[in-house]
Protein backbone atom coordinates (compact mmCIF):
# COMPACT_ATOMS: atom_id res chain seq x y z
CA UNK A 1 0.00 0.00 0.00
CA UNK A 2 1.87 3.43 -1.46
CA UNK A 3 2.15 5.67 2.04
CA UNK A 4 0.90 9.05 2.05
CA UNK A 5 4.11 11.81 2.13
CA UNK A 6 5.43 12.22 5.21
CA UNK A 7 8.94 14.41 6.28
CA UNK A 8 11.27 13.16 8.39
CA UNK A 9 13.65 15.62 9.53
CA UNK A 10 15.87 15.82 12.93
CA UNK A 11 16.02 18.08 15.72
CA UNK A 12 18.71 18.38 18.27
CA UNK A 13 17.41 18.14 22.49
CA UNK A 14 19.11 19.96 25.17
CA UNK A 15 21.57 17.25 25.87
CA UNK A 16 22.52 17.01 22.16
CA UNK A 17 20.90 14.22 21.62
CA UNK A 18 19.54 14.19 17.76
CA UNK A 19 15.50 13.59 17.82
CA UNK A 20 13.58 12.44 14.71
CA UNK A 21 10.52 13.96 13.86
CA UNK A 22 7.83 12.98 10.84
CA UNK A 23 5.15 15.54 9.61
CA UNK A 24 2.01 14.46 7.28
CA UNK A 25 -1.14 15.88 6.01
CA UNK A 26 -2.41 19.58 6.32
CA UNK A 27 -4.77 21.52 8.47
CA UNK A 28 -4.26 22.63 12.24
CA UNK A 29 -1.12 21.17 13.94
CA UNK A 30 -1.70 17.96 16.18
CA UNK A 31 0.99 16.50 17.69
CA UNK A 32 1.19 12.91 19.29
CA UNK A 33 3.68 11.41 21.50
CA UNK A 34 2.60 7.56 20.32
CA UNK A 35 3.42 5.12 22.36
CA UNK A 36 7.34 3.98 22.36
CA UNK A 37 7.18 1.15 20.25
CA UNK A 38 6.88 2.21 16.65
CA UNK A 39 9.05 3.55 13.97
CA UNK A 40 8.84 6.56 12.12
CA UNK A 41 10.04 4.43 8.83
CA UNK A 42 7.85 1.43 9.36
CA UNK A 43 4.73 2.57 11.02
CA UNK A 44 3.06 3.14 7.43
CA UNK A 45 3.60 -0.88 6.99
CA UNK A 46 1.98 -1.90 10.25
CA UNK A 47 -1.70 -2.87 10.10
CA UNK A 48 -1.81 -2.07 13.62
CA UNK A 49 -0.42 1.61 13.34
CA UNK A 50 -1.81 2.60 10.06
CA UNK A 51 -5.01 3.24 10.56
CA UNK A 52 -4.33 5.74 13.55
CA UNK A 53 -2.04 7.47 11.34
CA UNK A 54 -4.58 7.76 8.77
CA UNK A 55 -7.14 9.00 11.13
CA UNK A 56 -4.80 11.60 13.09
CA UNK A 57 -3.99 13.41 9.88
CA UNK A 58 -6.99 13.51 8.02
CA UNK A 59 -8.03 16.76 8.91
CA UNK A 60 -4.54 17.78 10.53
CA UNK A 61 -0.91 18.28 9.86
CA UNK A 62 0.49 15.41 11.88
CA UNK A 63 3.65 15.97 13.81
CA UNK A 64 5.51 12.42 15.41
CA UNK A 65 8.69 11.79 16.82
CA UNK A 66 10.82 8.61 17.68
CA UNK A 67 11.66 8.65 21.11
CA UNK A 68 15.39 9.36 22.06
CA UNK A 69 17.01 5.30 21.92
CA UNK A 70 14.35 4.72 19.52
CA UNK A 71 13.61 4.24 15.78
CA UNK A 72 15.56 7.01 14.10
CA UNK A 73 16.11 8.91 16.96
CA UNK A 74 20.06 8.73 18.41
CA UNK A 75 20.13 5.22 20.14
CA UNK A 76 23.67 5.28 21.45
CA UNK A 77 25.18 6.75 24.83
CA UNK A 78 21.64 8.26 25.23
CA UNK A 79 20.30 9.20 29.13
CA UNK A 80 16.85 7.79 30.17
CA UNK A 81 14.93 10.32 32.46
CA UNK A 82 11.64 11.48 32.17
CA UNK A 83 12.91 15.33 32.07
CA UNK A 84 15.08 14.08 29.14
CA UNK A 85 11.31 13.09 27.38
CA UNK A 86 10.17 16.08 28.25
CA UNK A 87 13.25 18.31 26.69
CA UNK A 88 12.80 15.89 23.30
CA UNK A 89 9.32 17.15 23.09
CA UNK A 90 10.00 20.81 23.63
CA UNK A 91 12.78 20.73 20.94
CA UNK A 92 10.13 18.52 18.31
CA UNK A 93 7.48 21.36 18.74
CA UNK A 94 10.20 24.09 18.58
CA UNK A 95 12.14 22.77 15.08
CA UNK A 96 8.01 21.90 13.97
CA UNK A 97 7.18 25.64 14.18
CA UNK A 98 3.72 26.20 15.18
CA UNK A 99 2.96 28.35 17.80
CA UNK A 100 -0.30 26.32 19.18
CA UNK A 101 -1.38 22.87 18.64
CA UNK A 102 -3.23 20.23 19.51
CA UNK A 103 -1.99 17.29 21.09
CA UNK A 104 -2.67 13.02 21.90
CA UNK A 105 -0.65 10.92 23.72
CA UNK A 106 -0.29 7.91 24.92
CA UNK A 107 0.86 6.26 27.97
CA UNK A 108 4.42 7.58 29.08
CA UNK A 109 3.25 9.99 26.30
CA UNK A 110 0.22 11.51 28.40
CA UNK A 111 2.72 12.59 30.87
CA UNK A 112 5.18 13.97 28.67
CA UNK A 113 1.74 16.20 27.95
CA UNK A 114 0.47 17.03 30.84
CA UNK A 115 4.02 18.32 32.08
CA UNK A 116 4.47 20.08 28.70
CA UNK A 117 0.65 21.82 29.40
CA UNK A 118 1.19 22.69 32.75
CA UNK A 119 4.93 24.47 32.24
CA UNK A 120 3.35 26.28 28.65
CA UNK A 121 -0.29 26.64 28.89
CA UNK A 122 -0.22 29.29 26.22
CA UNK A 123 0.91 26.30 23.88
CA UNK A 124 -1.90 23.75 23.68
CA UNK A 125 -5.00 24.14 22.77
CA UNK A 126 -6.35 20.93 23.03
CA UNK A 127 -4.90 18.08 25.03
CA UNK A 128 -5.98 14.45 24.50
CA UNK A 129 -4.44 11.72 26.45
CA UNK A 130 -5.06 7.71 25.69
CA UNK A 131 -4.16 5.17 28.46
CA UNK A 132 -2.68 8.20 30.94
CA UNK A 133 -1.73 7.77 34.91
CA UNK A 134 -0.32 9.53 38.07
CA UNK A 135 1.86 6.99 38.77
CA UNK A 136 3.56 4.35 36.81
CA UNK A 137 3.41 0.94 38.24
CA UNK A 138 6.53 1.02 40.22
CA UNK A 139 5.95 5.02 41.22
CA UNK A 140 4.44 5.88 44.63
CA UNK A 141 5.12 2.58 46.97
CA UNK A 142 4.45 -0.48 44.74
CA UNK A 143 3.35 -3.62 46.59
CA UNK A 144 6.17 -6.80 46.18
CA UNK A 145 3.58 -8.37 43.59
CA UNK A 146 3.98 -4.99 41.33
CA UNK A 147 7.78 -4.53 41.86
CA UNK A 148 7.77 -8.61 40.82
CA UNK A 149 5.70 -8.51 37.81
CA UNK A 150 7.55 -5.16 36.78
CA UNK A 151 10.83 -7.25 37.09
CA UNK A 152 9.66 -10.37 35.23
CA UNK A 153 8.38 -8.29 31.93
CA UNK A 154 11.72 -6.74 32.30
CA UNK A 155 13.58 -9.80 31.95
CA UNK A 156 11.62 -11.26 29.09
CA UNK A 157 12.33 -8.10 27.26
CA UNK A 158 16.09 -8.43 27.93
CA UNK A 159 16.20 -12.12 26.88
CA UNK A 160 13.94 -12.05 24.10
CA UNK A 161 14.29 -8.53 22.34
CA UNK A 162 16.74 -10.39 19.77
CA UNK A 163 15.71 -13.63 20.09
CA UNK A 164 14.76 -15.17 17.11
CA UNK A 165 12.38 -17.59 18.96
CA UNK A 166 8.80 -15.65 18.55
CA UNK A 167 7.60 -16.72 21.66
CA UNK A 168 9.43 -13.71 23.61
CA UNK A 169 7.81 -11.06 21.16
CA UNK A 170 4.47 -12.83 21.38
CA UNK A 171 4.69 -12.36 25.42
CA UNK A 172 4.62 -8.45 24.95
CA UNK A 173 2.73 -8.45 22.16
CA UNK A 174 -0.24 -10.45 23.49
CA UNK A 175 -0.14 -7.48 26.97
CA UNK A 176 -0.39 -4.81 24.15
CA UNK A 177 -3.09 -6.41 22.03
CA UNK A 178 -4.28 -9.84 23.14
CA UNK A 179 -7.23 -9.31 20.72
CA UNK A 180 -5.02 -8.74 17.26
CA UNK A 181 -5.54 -10.76 14.55
CA UNK A 182 -2.73 -13.19 13.26
CA UNK A 183 -1.46 -10.32 10.93
CA UNK A 184 -1.52 -7.54 13.59
CA UNK A 185 0.32 -9.64 16.17
CA UNK A 186 3.34 -10.57 13.64
CA UNK A 187 3.30 -6.88 12.62
CA UNK A 188 3.78 -5.88 15.89
CA UNK A 189 6.07 -8.66 16.45
CA UNK A 190 8.38 -7.52 13.69
CA UNK A 191 8.38 -3.55 14.69
CA UNK A 192 9.33 -4.62 18.36
CA UNK A 193 13.08 -5.35 16.65
CA UNK A 194 13.60 -2.21 14.83
CA UNK A 195 12.01 -0.04 17.41
CA UNK A 196 15.23 -0.24 19.59
CA UNK A 197 17.87 -2.51 21.45
CA UNK A 198 17.38 -4.62 24.00
CA UNK A 199 19.51 -2.38 26.63
CA UNK A 200 17.65 0.81 25.35
CA UNK A 201 14.63 -1.41 25.92
CA UNK A 202 14.77 -2.18 29.31
CA UNK A 203 16.73 0.93 30.32
CA UNK A 204 13.68 3.09 28.70
CA UNK A 205 11.33 0.72 30.21
CA UNK A 206 12.55 0.31 33.39
CA UNK A 207 12.55 4.57 33.76
CA UNK A 208 8.91 4.56 32.30
CA UNK A 209 7.65 2.60 35.32
CA UNK A 210 9.00 4.94 37.43
CA UNK A 211 7.29 7.85 36.31
CA UNK A 212 5.58 9.91 38.59
CA UNK A 213 3.19 12.79 37.35
CA UNK A 214 0.27 13.46 40.21
CA UNK A 215 0.89 16.53 41.03
CA UNK A 216 1.23 17.52 37.94
CA UNK A 217 -2.13 16.29 36.79
CA UNK A 218 -4.55 18.59 38.84
CA UNK A 219 -2.67 21.54 37.68
CA UNK A 220 -3.81 21.01 33.64
CA UNK A 221 -6.31 23.52 32.67
CA UNK A 222 -6.49 23.35 28.97
CA UNK A 223 -9.70 21.18 27.36
CA UNK A 224 -8.73 17.57 28.10
CA UNK A 225 -10.12 14.19 26.75
CA UNK A 226 -9.65 11.16 28.56
CA UNK A 227 -9.73 8.02 26.52
CA UNK A 228 -8.76 4.41 28.34
CA UNK A 229 -9.36 1.13 27.62
CA UNK A 230 -11.29 -1.26 29.95
CA UNK A 231 -9.20 -4.21 29.83
CA UNK A 232 -5.86 -2.83 29.48
CA UNK A 233 -3.04 -4.53 30.74
CA UNK A 234 -0.23 -2.04 30.45
CA UNK A 235 -2.29 1.38 32.46
CA UNK A 236 -4.98 -0.40 34.51
CA UNK A 237 -8.51 1.53 33.95
CA UNK A 238 -8.47 3.38 37.48
CA UNK A 239 -5.44 5.56 36.74
CA UNK A 240 -6.88 6.54 33.71
CA UNK A 241 -10.47 7.24 35.53
CA UNK A 242 -8.08 9.00 38.60
CA UNK A 243 -6.63 11.21 35.84
CA UNK A 244 -10.31 12.38 34.52
CA UNK A 245 -11.46 12.89 37.96
CA UNK A 246 -8.48 15.31 38.93
CA UNK A 247 -8.36 17.90 35.58
CA UNK A 248 -11.23 20.21 35.87
CA UNK A 249 -13.80 19.81 33.15
CA UNK A 250 -12.42 16.80 31.91
CA UNK A 251 -14.36 14.32 30.11
CA UNK A 252 -13.51 10.44 30.61
CA UNK A 253 -14.51 7.88 28.03
CA UNK A 254 -14.30 4.64 28.45
CA UNK A 255 -13.20 2.29 26.21
CA UNK A 256 -14.06 -1.45 26.02
CA UNK A 257 -11.49 -3.43 24.72
CA UNK A 258 -8.80 -5.49 26.06
CA UNK A 259 -5.98 -4.24 23.94
CA UNK A 260 -3.89 -0.95 24.53
CA UNK A 261 -3.77 -0.14 21.40
CA UNK A 262 -7.36 0.15 19.70
CA UNK A 263 -7.62 -2.11 16.93
CA UNK A 264 -9.86 -0.96 13.69
CA UNK A 265 -11.39 -3.88 13.48
CA UNK A 266 -13.12 -3.93 16.76
CA UNK A 267 -16.30 -1.90 17.34
CA UNK A 268 -15.03 1.10 19.52
CA UNK A 269 -12.55 1.94 16.68
CA UNK A 270 -15.49 4.07 15.56
CA UNK A 271 -16.79 5.55 18.98
CA UNK A 272 -12.69 6.56 19.03
CA UNK A 273 -13.33 8.00 16.05
CA UNK A 274 -16.42 10.05 16.39
CA UNK A 275 -14.70 11.52 20.13
CA UNK A 276 -11.93 12.53 18.55
CA UNK A 277 -14.11 14.31 15.62
CA UNK A 278 -16.38 15.87 18.45
CA UNK A 279 -13.74 17.06 20.64
CA UNK A 280 -10.75 18.95 18.20
CA UNK A 281 -11.97 21.32 16.12
CA UNK A 282 -13.86 20.85 13.40
CA UNK A 283 -13.05 19.97 9.31
CA UNK A 284 -14.10 23.56 8.26
CA UNK A 285 -11.16 25.07 10.36
CA UNK A 286 -9.24 22.09 9.09
CA UNK A 287 -9.37 23.06 5.82
CA UNK A 288 -8.18 26.60 6.34
CA UNK A 289 -4.96 27.69 7.38
CA UNK A 290 -4.86 27.83 10.53
CA UNK A 291 -2.83 30.85 10.83
CA UNK A 292 -5.47 33.03 9.17
CA UNK A 293 -8.02 31.92 11.05
CA UNK A 294 -9.20 34.34 14.68
CA UNK A 295 -9.54 31.28 16.19
CA UNK A 296 -5.38 31.00 16.50
CA UNK A 297 -4.75 33.99 17.89
CA UNK A 298 -7.07 33.12 21.07
CA UNK A 299 -5.06 32.01 23.96
CA UNK A 300 -5.35 28.13 25.70
CA UNK A 301 -8.22 30.04 28.61
CA UNK A 302 -9.90 31.96 25.43
CA UNK A 303 -10.42 28.62 23.92
CA UNK A 304 -11.74 26.65 27.54
CA UNK A 305 -14.52 29.56 27.51
CA UNK A 306 -15.43 29.59 24.12
CA UNK A 307 -16.30 25.84 23.83
CA UNK A 308 -18.29 26.50 27.12
CA UNK A 309 -19.95 29.49 25.66
CA UNK A 310 -20.76 27.10 22.43
CA UNK A 311 -22.18 24.45 24.54
CA UNK A 312 -25.09 27.07 25.86
CA UNK A 313 -23.81 27.86 29.27
CA UNK A 314 -23.93 31.50 31.09
CA UNK A 315 -21.06 33.02 33.12
CA UNK A 316 -21.82 32.00 36.44
CA UNK A 317 -21.72 28.64 35.21
CA UNK A 318 -18.26 28.78 32.89
CA UNK A 319 -16.90 30.45 35.97
CA UNK A 320 -17.78 27.60 38.30
CA UNK A 321 -16.35 25.11 36.00
CA UNK A 322 -13.12 27.05 35.14
CA UNK A 323 -12.35 28.04 38.94
CA UNK A 324 -13.01 32.12 38.09
CA UNK A 325 -15.52 34.68 38.58
CA UNK A 326 -18.25 35.85 36.43
CA UNK A 327 -16.51 38.71 35.91
CA UNK A 328 -13.47 36.98 34.47
CA UNK A 329 -15.74 35.43 31.96
CA UNK A 330 -16.91 38.46 31.09
CA UNK A 331 -13.75 40.03 30.13
CA UNK A 332 -13.02 36.80 28.32
CA UNK A 333 -15.89 36.78 26.78
CA UNK A 334 -15.50 40.25 25.31
CA UNK A 335 -11.98 39.83 24.38
CA UNK A 336 -13.17 37.09 22.40
CA UNK A 337 -15.86 38.89 20.85
CA UNK A 338 -13.33 41.17 19.58
CA UNK A 339 -11.29 38.96 17.75
CA UNK A 340 -13.80 36.65 16.37
CA UNK A 341 -15.18 40.01 14.51
CA UNK A 342 -19.04 39.30 16.32
CA UNK A 343 -20.98 41.53 18.41
CA UNK A 344 -23.24 39.04 19.87
CA UNK A 345 -23.31 35.76 22.21
CA UNK A 346 -25.59 34.13 19.77
CA UNK A 347 -22.98 35.07 16.92
CA UNK A 348 -20.17 33.94 18.45
CA UNK A 349 -21.90 30.42 19.59
CA UNK A 350 -22.47 29.92 15.55
CA UNK A 351 -19.16 30.87 14.63
CA UNK A 352 -17.76 28.66 17.34
CA UNK A 353 -20.14 25.81 16.63
CA UNK A 354 -18.82 25.92 12.37
CA UNK A 355 -15.33 25.10 13.31
CA UNK A 356 -16.28 22.32 16.09
CA UNK A 357 -16.73 23.96 19.15
CA UNK A 358 -19.83 23.14 22.22
CA UNK A 359 -21.02 19.56 20.05
CA UNK A 360 -20.92 18.06 23.66
CA UNK A 361 -24.34 19.22 25.40
CA UNK A 362 -23.57 20.68 29.09
CA UNK A 363 -23.06 18.16 31.55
Amino acid sequence: MPHPAQQIRFCTSRDNVRIAYATCGAGPPLVWAQHWVHHLKHDWDSPVWRPWLSTLMQRHTLIRYDLRGCGLSDRERVDFSFERLVDDFEAVVEAAGHKRFAFIGMAVGTAIGMTYAVRHPERITHLILYGPYTRNRLAGGPTTEQVEEAQVRLKVMDLGWSNDNPAYGQFLTSLHIPDATAEQARAHNDLLRVTTSSANAVGLMRMMLGIDVHEVVPRVRCPTLVLQPRGDSIISFDEGRAVAALIPGARFVPLDTRNFVLLEQEPEWQRFVAELDDFLPGRQAALSDPKTSPLYDLTTREHQVLELVAQGLDNDTIGLRLGISAKTVRNQVSIIFSKLGVNTRAQAIVRAREVGFGRKAPR
